[in-house]
C-alpha cells in the first residue's frame, strides 16, 4: 500500500523532473563503479544509522541498476548496514537503546533464548518489529556477530529480490501515464510485493513444521478433529465450543468430570463460606435488634451440604450432558505418543489437534517432618467430618485467607501463617491492612513474615502426641501447636505423566506449559489452556482461554486469534470480599504507569447501612486528567458483584463519566460505583469555566424582565 502511494505521488507531483531515473542510469553507464559504490555507501550509512528508508532505496536500486546488480548491491549493503547498527547498539548505544526500545526487548530475548538464530531468521523474513528495531535490540542479546550477519543476509534476501524487482519494473516505464503504468511486469511486481508477507509466513511455517515434526509420521486420517485432555473448566469449555461448531471432539478425563472447580475448588469452598458467613450473621443479629441464643454448628451436616451442592451441580458437567452435546467422553489416562496421537488405556486415538487442559494441583513443599503429619490441602480438606479445634493454615494468599476465615467463623481456633510480609500480597498495602484488621476483630491469629522450618511431634503430659510447626521470623524461632494443618501454598501445574517429556514440550520457569499468544505449544497443532498454562489460575480465566484454544485449533489455518488478557478480573471471597480488575497501585508503580486515585467509602452508602455491611471502599485508578479507567479495587460486601460494572466499562472503553451518567437503582450496593464516579467528577471540576458561569448568573439577576 505504501509503495502504491509512493508511485502515485511520484507521478502526481511530477517528481520525475527532480528524481530522474534516466539520469541515474546514464551516470551508471558512464561511471559504473563510482555510481554503484556511491549507492552502496549511502545504503550502508542509512541502514547503520537506522533511517527508515530501506524500502525506498531498494526500489531506487532496482530502477537504476536492474534486477541482478541491484539485488547484489542492496543485499550486501543492507546486511552490512544492519550489522553496523547491531554493533553500535552492542558497544556504544546500549543504554540509549535499552531506554528507548526496552519494551520490545523482552519478547526478543525470549525468542532468542528459545530458538536462537532461527528466531532471528523469522524476524527478518516476517518482520514483527521494524528492521531498525531488530537491528538495535539484537545488539543487546548474546547472539554472535557472524551468526547475526549470515542469518540476516539469508533471511532478508527474498524481500530484497521482491523490492528490487519492483523497482526494476518501475524503471522500465517509458511513459508517465496510466497506460504506461499498467504494464504486466509492473503489475506482477506490485502483486508479488503485496503477497510477499503471506508467502513469507508460509515459508516460515513450512520450515518450522519441518523442524518441529521431524521424526514423526502424520496419520493419513484422523479419528477426531480435536482431542481434549482434562475435563475441568478449560477442557469442558473447549469441548463444548468444538461440539457447538459441529466438530468431532473427544474428551479424556482420568478422574472426575468438572475438575477442581466443581469437586475441590470454587463450588465446595463457596458453599463452606456461605455456612460460615451465616454463623457470623447470626452472631451479629443483636445489632439489628434480634436476640439469638448461642449458635451451634453441626459440622458434619455442613460438610454434607457441601457434598450435596456438588452433586446438584455435577449433572451440568457430566458425561451424560456432554455426550448429548455430541462430545465423545472417554474415562482413562491419556498419554501423548505423537503430535497427533494419544493413547488412552491401550487404545490409540488420532486427532488433528490436541488441547491440553490438565489443570493444577495443590503445591506441597518438601518440609522436614511433613511426611509424619496428616496434613490437609485444598483438595483433601473436604473429607473432614470433624471440626478441628486448633487449625493451622499455611499460606496468606486467597485460598489460605478464605478457608482460614471460614473455619474461624465455624468455630475453629485458627492461626494463619505465611512467609509473605502481608495478607494477600498481590493486593495494595491498604487492602492487606484492612483484611488484617478484619481478621483480628474476629479473633483469627495472623503471622506474616514467618518462614516454616519444620514439623515436629512431641509428647504431652498425657503421653499423647502433639503436632508442632516450627517457624522462623526476624531471627527468632516460634513453635505453634495444632490439631490439623492446612497447606494453602498455591497450585502447581499438572504437567507430568501424559507424555509432554517425550515430545519435548517446554515448560516455563514457573512450571507451566510454554505457549505462544495463540496458546500453541512448540507443535502448532497442540494447544494448552487453563491452570496448566496460567498466568491466571481462575475458572473464568480458564474458560476465557478455552475459547481461543478451541477456535484456533479448529480454524487457525484461516484465522488465528491472540488470547486477550487486557481485562481479567478476580476476587477473594473473604468477608468483606476483595475484588479487582486491571491495575492496582503497586502494579502501576512497578510498571511506571502514571495514575490518579478516586475513592468512595462504603460506610457512607445507604444500602450498606441498612444491611449492616457499611465497611470497605471502592478505589479506581484513572489516567491523569481523564476518566479512562486503568483498574478498580473493591473491598466490601459482594464486591465481586459490584466489580462487574467496571469490568464492562474497561472492556468497552467506557470512562467514569459514562458510569456517572447511568441510572442506578436506589437503594442498592451498586450505587457505590456511581458515587465514586461522582467523586472523580468533583475532583475534576472546570473551575475556570464555572467562574464564568457564575458571572453569567450574576449578570442575569441584574437584568430587567
Amino acid at each position: 500500500m505504501v509503495l502504491v502511494c509512493v508511485v502515485a505521488a511520484f507521478f502526481w507531483f511530477d517528481l520525475g523532473e527532480v528524481i530522474s531515473v534516466s539520469l541515474f542510469r546514464e551516470r551508471f553507464a558512464s561511471h559504473p563503479v563510482a555510481t554503484a559504490l556511491t549507492f552502496f555507501v549511502v545504503y550502508v550509512a542509512a541502514t547503520a544509522f537506522s533511517l527508515p528508508v530501506g524500502a525506498v532505496l531498494s526500489i531506487i536500486g532496482g530502477m537504476t541498476f536492474g534486477l541482478v546488480i541491484g539485488t547484489g548491491l542492496v543485499s550486501f549493503a543492507s546486511t552490512i548496514g544492519a550489522t553496523l547498527a547491531f554493533l553500535f547498539s552492542r558497544f556504544i548505544l546500549k543504554d540509549w537503546v535499552q531506554q528507548k526500545l526496552g519494551a520490545y526487548l523482552q519478547p526478543i530475548n525470549r525468542g532468542m533464548a528459545k530458538d536462537g538464530a532461527f528466531y532471528l531468521f523469522t524476524l527478518r523474513l516476517i518482520p514483527v518489529f521494524p528492521f531498525l528495531v531488530i537491528n538495535l535490540l539484537t545488539g543487546l542479546t548474546p547472539i554472535r556477530t557472524w551468526t547475526y550477519y549470515w542469518v540476516s543476509q539469508l533471511a532478508m534476501f527474498p524481500a530484497t529480490v521482491v523490492y528490487v524487482y519492483a523497482g526494476a519494473e518501475l524503471g522500465e516505464v517509458e511513459e508517465f501515464s496510466t497506460a504506461g503504468i499498467l504494464q504486466p511486469g509492473l503489475i506482477f511486481a506490485l502483486v508479488i510485493l503485496a503477497m510477499f508477507p503471506f508467502i513469507a509466513r508460509g515459508i516460515v511455517a513450512a520450515i518450522n513444521r519441518q523442524r518441529v515434526y521431524r521424526g514423526y509420521q502424520r496419520p493419513k486420517q484422523f479419528d477426531t478433529n480435536v482431542l481434549v485432555i482434562g475435563a475441568g473448566s478449560a477442557g469442558l469449555v473447549s469441548a463444548y465450543i468444538a461440539a457447538a461448531v459441529k466438530a468431532h471432539v473427544t474428551l479424556v478425563e482420568k478422574h472426575r468430570m468438572g475438575g477442581d472447580c466443581l469437586n475441590t475448588g470454587c463450588v465446595p469452598s463457596k458453599t463452606l463460606i456461605r455456612a460460615a458467613n451465616t454463623v457470623h450473621d447470626i452472631q451479629q443479629a443483636d445489632q439489628l435488634g434480634i436476640n439469638t441464643g448461642p449458635v451451634e454448628v453441626d459440622f458434619p451436616k455442613v460438610m454434607a451440604r457441601v457434598r450435596e451442592v456438588i452433586s446438584q451441580i455435577e449433572p451440568n458437567d457430566s458425561v451424560e450432558r456432554y455426550g448429548s452435546l455430541g462430545v465423545t467422553c472417554v474415562a482413562g489416562t491419556a498419554n501423548i505418543v505423537s503430535p497427533w496421537e494419544v493413547e488412552v488405556d491401550g487404545r490409540r486415538v488420532a486427532a488433528r489437534s490436541l488441547i491440553i487442559a490438565t489443570g493444577a494441583s495443590p503445591a506441597v513443599p518438601n518440609i522436614p517432618g511433613l511426611e509424619d503429619i496428616d496434613y490437609l490441602t485444598s483438595d483433601t480438606v473436604w473429607q473432614l467430618d470433624t471440626l478441628p479445634k486448633n487449625l493451622l493454615v499455611i499460606g496468606t494468599g486467597p485460598i489460605g485467607c478464605e478457608l482460614a476465615q471460614a473455619f474461624q467463623r465455624l468455630g475453629s481456633k485458627v492461626t494463619l501463617a505465611g512467609r509473605a510480609p502481608c495478607l494477600l500480597p498481590r493486593e495494595d498495602e491498604e487492602v492487606s491492612e484492612y483484611m488484617m484488621q478484619t481478621f483480628a476483630r474476629e479473633g483469627l491469629r495472623v503471622l506474616c513474615g514467618h518462614n516454616l522450618q519444620s514439623f515436629e511431634q512431641e509428647l504431652a503430659s498425657n503421653s499423647l502426641p502433639v503436632n508442632t510447626a516450627v517457624f522462623e521470623s526476624v531471627g527468632q524461632q516460634q513453635r505453634i501447636p495444632f490439631d490439623r494443618v492446612l497447606l494453602a501454598l498455591g497450585r502447581k501445574p499438572n504437567t507430568q505423566g501424559f507424555g509432554l517429556e517425550g515430545l519435548g514440550i517446554a515448560l516455563a520457569d514457573n512450571g507451566t506449559i510454554e505457549v505462544d499468544e495463540y496458546l500453541r505449544t512448540k507443535y502448532p497443532n497442540i494447544y494448552a489452556c487453563g491452570d496448566v498454562v496460567g498466568p491466571y489460575q481462575f475458572t473464568h480465566a480458564a474458560a476465557h482461554q478455552a475459547w481461543y484454544a478451541a477456535v484456533n485449533a479448529l480454524f487457525g489455518r484461516f484465522k488465528k486469534f491472540k488470547v486477550d488478557y487486557s481485562v481479567i478480573p478476580w476476587a477473594t471471597f473473604t468477608a468483606p470480599e476483595v475484588a479487582r480488575v486491571g491495575l492496582n497501585e503497586q502494579q502501576a508503580r512497578a510498571q511506571g504507569v502514571e495514575y490518579e486515585i478516586t475513592r468512595y467509602d462504603l460506610s457512607d452508602l445507604d444500602r450498606a447501612l441498612t444491611d449492616n455491611v457499611a465497611s470497605g471502599f471502592v478505589k479506581v485508578l484513572t489516567v491523569p486528567g481523564k476518566d479512562k479507567i486503568l483498574g478498580a479495587t473493591i473491598v466490601g460486601h459482594h464486591g465481586s458483584e459490584l466489580l462487574s460494572e467496571f469490568i464492562t466499562a474497561m472492556k468497552r472503553n467506557l470512562g467514569l463519566n459514562k458510569i456517572l451518567g447511568t441510572i442506578h437503582i436506589y437503594p442498592t450496593m451498586s450505587e457505590a460505583n456511581k458515587y465514586v464516579a461522582g467523586n472523580w467528577k468533583r475532583e475534576h471540576t472546570p473551575e475556570k469555566l464555572l467562574s464564568w458561569v457564575e458571572k453569567y448568573h450574576r449578570w442575569m439577576r441584574n437584568q430587567k424582565t
